[in-house]
């Protein structure tokens, strides 16, 4: 049986399904996400912005459900651990609230600084993608800072940053240098909880 893994955005899932393959590689009792979604046995679902709308929706399918939210900023946070709390009372279902801002949070610097040649300063409730998106452009213009930028190019750079971030930063990651983001193993629950509710199922 398939277990759907519900994510807030396609970003997300890049990030998750190369940080697994990484882990899995190093511990094989963990789930190699991206195979498991190759073999037919994991969906990822995106729901975007709105999560409050999806807790009962996918409950006729019956399948277990896996749920992965952004801790973000207050007060939006307190609205999320409500709705984490909700989800959780329900039957073959689990969600976890991250413990940083967003998956990009869980990056090391150095693995970002292997793609984009900066070395960025964040911390655990930053915006990466802002922080990231502003280094490289300043780094790359002199005469012209990320404060004069317009709203509009400085959102379409900090989505292009977020890209690359869940996607070639991600792969520059070691276990070491996880393990120094991540010492209380939170990525690693998360991959333990999707491969019990797959056994289960």
């Amino acid at each position: 049986m398939r277990v759907l893994v519900v994510v807030e955005g396609t970003h997300d899932i890049e990030f998750l399904t190369r940080i697994s393959t990484l882990l899995h590689a190093e511990q094989p009792a963990l789930p190699d996400l991206a195979a498991m979604e190759g073999n037919g046995e994991l969906i990822f679902l995106p729901i975007g912005g709105h999560p409050r709308a999806w807790i009962r929706r996918l409950a006729p399918l019956r399948l277990p459900e896996f749920y992965l939210f952004d801790r973000e900023s207050p007060p939006e946070t307190e609205q999320r651990e409500t709705l984490v709390a909700q989800i959780n009372r329900r039957p073959h279902c689990r969600a976890v609230l991250t413990r940083k801002r967003s998956l990009e949070n869980y990056l090391h610097p150095r693995a970002i600084e292997a793609v984009a040649d900066i070395m960025p300063k964040f911390g655990d409730h930053d915006c990466v993608a802002s922080e990231v998106a502003q280094r490289v452009f300043d780094s790359r213009h002199d005469d012209y800072c990320w404060e004069r930028l317009d709203r509009h190019p400085q959102i379409k750079l900090r989505n292009r940053a977020k890209h690359w971030l869940n996607t070639s930063a991600v792969e520059q990651m070691t276990v070491p240098l996880l393990q120094e983001r991540d010492p209380d193993g939170e990525i690693i629950s998360w991959l333990e909880t999707i491969g019990h509710l797959a056994e289960t199922a």
